[in-house]
């Protein structure tokens, strides 16, 4: 993160989040949300990001932290990285989306 800027980050972020935060919310309420990730804690951790996503887009960007703007970046990073693996075929229904929906992005969309 040491080359970007605030603003950089805010509209990357942006650009990767498609998911508005009542929509993230619904999701993270579902089997299917909590159906995959790491979940050594009873808690995947792109879970965990989702609502960590959610509280970010509901602030507004004066009162964003450095804590909010590295969780910005990694939300980013994950994002991209993902979407790089995508499978073969029809993608919707698969760990995969609904991996990258955890972190607020439908690819669906």
């Amino acid at each position: 993160m040491a080359d970007k800027s605030e603003d950089q980050i805010y509209d990357e972020f942006y650009d990767a989040v498609n998911m508005a935060p009542k929509e993230l919310e619904e999701w993270l309420d579902t089997e299917a949300s909590k159906s995959v990730g790491d979940d050594k804690s009873g808690e995947s951790t792109g879970h965990k990001s989702g609502k960590k996503i959610v509280k970010i887009k509901r602030k507004k960007k004066d009162d964003l932290t450095r804590g909010d703007y590295d969780h910005m970046q990694k939300v980013v990073s994950y994002v991209h990285r993902h979407l790089a693996q995508r499978p073969d075929g029809d993608a919707a229904g698969t760990d995969w989306a609904y991996s990258l929906k955890n972190w607020g992005h439908d690819p669906t969309k």
